[in-house]
């Protein structure tokens, strides 16, 4: 059973390599991947810059069965990475199966059934006329501004020597596209976050970072901080994303309650906290009893070089002004107020925008989905199973690689048969606006669960305790949701999830401490614990009464 795999990144390479340890007599697949760069890796690879680490732990965003050592820093410079999914590769025989600089041009469907995949392969080292791919993280989304063309043709003053610029964050490499200059950023995710906090170390005059509706920010690992004037000081920080428990988290859904989407936010969580100190030292003054209820302490490294520059919070600009000033919306909001009484004229416009998704390639004729319209699991749609996206949800906390592994495992069960049909409905996504850009956000936890449930892969807690014992029992309760516990039973059940668990994932639940334990762990699962009961007896009162 040929299976074509079109992307190198992290969702491919595991995609692959999950359809080779799924080969059966009954489903041989022989998958190849096809990658139209002359290297694997994806954004990773080609959409990295200087100074640019995850966000996510590698104890989240590695594969369930190919580990990092625990020496390893928790959170890998994208070369670490790479360098790990060339390893991955290798070690599991994938990069046989790849085909570099071949890019796919065409999917149609075949006259007896299947597709049928046309692609160009270039023979020498040029990469001239790639234009496209696949992936979340390919093809730039440039919002249009009126008169952004005045920002390159306006007179520099005592900036003459300054050649304007105004690109997409792909197209950032270096610190010294930024020094001296007075950059604008367009965009307050983790990119760019990144890039303000480049900026003020570069030497740049001046920074505005520009939000469309403000941002939720937090360290993505926990530092010193301070509470109630006890310190406490961390020599191992935690990584953020390793805090929330698998133990009653994922609410209770009861019976026609549920909304068409449910969720628990509206934002993506930024976990680049680098550029904080410059953007909160104009507001540091506030009264002493709040900084003795609580204080983050921020890194030593990521502390302002200068005692007076700050970066400056602005909406996103309604145009240019042919002078080449930025003119702000009026609102309420008080940085439009701020930065309207304010001369900006940037040289640097830098579009920290995200991405779009493109499938061109797609025979409009066939009649083939999007992952917008793939409504089984946001992976195929329903009916035409032979066609997957994988890694092409966004997860509010959480990373896109571990979700690519889980959403392999479930689209291979699915198209064996092992998927127990009609499923339930969906109550994993974020909530969102008609207006909003992402409209593809998930819960990482509770996507995770779901498909592991989905396909037989979510251990019961007695099931647990009697095959594996009190160990691993504790470790699942109060860990996140890591890969590796849906490999304990189900179809992909593996031999190394044990001690990877009793192991690396016990260290994430022991460095957080008694304390850290007990506000992270206990607490919440006593909460959501009580929740889920009160549910549940309204659901089965609401049962024995007819109202559902």
């Amino acid at each position: 059973m040929k299976v074509v795999i079109i992307g190198a990144g992290p969702a491919g390479l595991v995609t692959c390599k999950t359809l080779l340890d799924s080969s059966t007599e009954a489903f041989p697949f022989d998958p190849i991947v096809l990658e139209q760069e002359d290297d694997i890796g994806g954004t990773f690879r080609y959409r990295s810059y200087e100074n640019s680490n995850l966000v996510s732990s590698k104890q989240l965003t590695s594969f369930s069965d190919f580990r990092l050592p625990l020496s390893h820093p928790d959170h890998l410079t994208l070369d670490e990475y790479v360098d790990y999914l060339r390893a991955y590769a290798k070690k599991f025989r994938v990069q046989e199966r790849i085909q570099l600089r071949c890019k796919v041009t065409k999917v149609s469907r075949g006259k007896d059934g299947g597709h049928v995949v046309s692609y160009i392969q270039q023979q020498d080292d040029g990469r001239g006329g790639w234009q496209w791919g696949t992936g979340l993280h390919v093809i730039p989304a440039i919002p249009s501004i009126p008169g952004i063309q005045h920002v390159l043709s306006r007179k520099q003053g005592e900036d003459s020597e300054i050649q304007p610029e105004v690109y997409h964050s792909a197209q950032y490499k270096t610190r010294s596209q930024l020094t001296g200059r007075r950059v604008m950023i367009l965009g307050t995710g983790e990119t760019g976050m990144d890039l303000a906090y480049e900026s003020a170390k570069a030497g740049a005059k001046e920074v505005v970072l520009c939000s469309r509706a403000g941002f939720l920010s937090f360290p993505k690992a926990l530092n010193d901080f301070e509470v109630f004037g006890f310190k406490f000081e961390s020599k191992n920080p935690v990584p953020i994303d390793s805090l929330i428990t698998n133990f009653a988290e994922t609410a209770y859904v009861v019976g026609e309650l549920e909304p068409e989407r449910l969720g628990r936010a509206y934002v993506f969580l930024n976990k680049s906290h680098k550029a904080m100190p410059y953007i909160n030292r104009p507001y540091r003054t506030r009264p002493a009893f709040m900084d003795y209820l609580s204080r983050y302490i921020d890194p030593p490294e990521d502390m302002p070089p200068r005692t007076d520059f700050t970066v400056d919070l602005a909406p996103f600009p309604s145009h240019f002004l042919p002078s080449g000033r930025a003119v702000f919306p009026l609102s309420k909001r008080k940085d439009a107020i701020r930065m309207n009484r304010r001369d900006v004229r940037p040289d640097t416009v830098i579009y920290a925008t995200g991405y779009t998704q493109n499938f061109s390639f797609l025979d409009p004729e066939s009649g083939y989905a999007t992952p917008a319209e793939a409504d089984v699991r946001n992976i195929t749609k329903s009916g035409d199973e032979s066609v997957g996206f994988i890694g092409f949800v966004r997860p509010g906390v959480g990373a896109i690689p571990p979700i690519a592994e889980m959403q392999a495992f479930f689209w291979i069960s699915l198209i064996k048969g092992q998927v127990k049909q009609p499923l339930p409905p969906p109550h994993y996504h974020l909530l969102v606006k008609e207006t909003a850009r992402i409209k593809y956000g998930v819960d990482h936890s509770t996507y995770m669960s779901t498909l592991a449930k989905d396909i037989g892969a979510a251990p019961g807690l007695w099931e647990l305790w009697r095959e594996y014992g009190t160990h691993v029992l504790v470790c699942y309760c109060f860990g996140a949701a890591f890969t590796t516990f849906y490999r304990l039973v189900g179809p992909f059940r593996s031999s190394s999830a044990p001690e990877i668990i009793k192991t690396e994932l016990w260290d994430t639940i022991t460095r957080r401490g008694v304390l850290g334990n007990v506000l992270m762990g206990v607490i919440p699962m006593i909460f959501y614990s009580y929740l889920n009961l009160i549910a549940l007896l309204l659901e089965q009162s609401g049962k024995r009464l007819g109202f559902w």
